[in-house]
């Protein structure tokens, strides 16, 4: 699959999200603003919207960027940093009701990054600790999750989910370079993995019926 397809499957995606929610009847909506508190942990700034389209299926469009004090890390001159942009529609299957207990998602996702001189887990870029990476990426997963129920607007809810991501980039070494290395312009890397994780608090607003 190639990366403009990917791109279309990500746009459609967004597309998809943006109309059920648009053609939903106000009075049938229940809305959730939400916070993930593992990313806020990273220094990762991120809010999300969930909306109930179908008594069993709901809408989540999450977004994500690194706040600008955690920008670099250690001495600004070694240009050690990880930055990040992203956003990533999901889809959810409900298996009682929405917002309430058990979900399988299908998510999409979409954003940039420049960051490097830091040691990743996982395999995502290699040599990632001497070089620096800027690009784009894309990619679709599956994901599963569970919300528990703590007052009549708020509940909590943990999720894991695993995917494909498609990055390109160039990369530069040592990190602080300015020119890319010959050998890797629009470099391409296929990531199989962890793709969504988070514990998240929600706050629901029920529209009157």
């Amino acid at each position: 699959m190639t990366s403009h397809n990917l791109i279309k499957i990500a746009l459609a995606a967004l597309l998809l999200c943006a109309t059920a929610v648009a053609t939903t009847p106000a009075r049938a909506q229940k809305v959730a603003i939400k916070t993930n508190l593992l990313y806020w942990a990273t220094g990762t700034v991120n809010f999300a919207g969930e909306f109930a389209v179908k008594p069993r299926m709901t809408i989540d469009l999450t977004a994500t960027s690194n706040l600008p004090g955690v920008l670099y890390y250690g001495d600004k001159a070694q240009n050690k940093k990880l930055w990040h942009w992203a956003v990533q529609p999901e889809v959810r299957f409900w298996h009682t009701e929405a917002f309430n207990r058990g979900f399988w998602g299908i998510h999409a996702t979409t954003g940039a990054f420049d960051a490097g001189g830091i040691k990743m887990p996982g395999g995502i870029l290699p040599n990632f600790a001497n070089h620096r990476y800027e690009g784009w990426m894309v990619g679709a997963g599956i994901s599963y999750g569970w919300q528990w129920f703590l007052s009549p607007h708020w509940n909590v809810e943990a999720t894991i989910g695993a995917g494909y991501l498609y990055l390109k980039y160039n990369r530069f070494f040592p990190q602080t370079a300015i020119e890319p290395e010959a050998d890797q312009i629009d470099a391409v890397q296929h990531y199989i993995g962890p793709t969504r994780v988070g514990i998240t608090f929600s706050y629901l607003l029920r529209s009157k019926k």
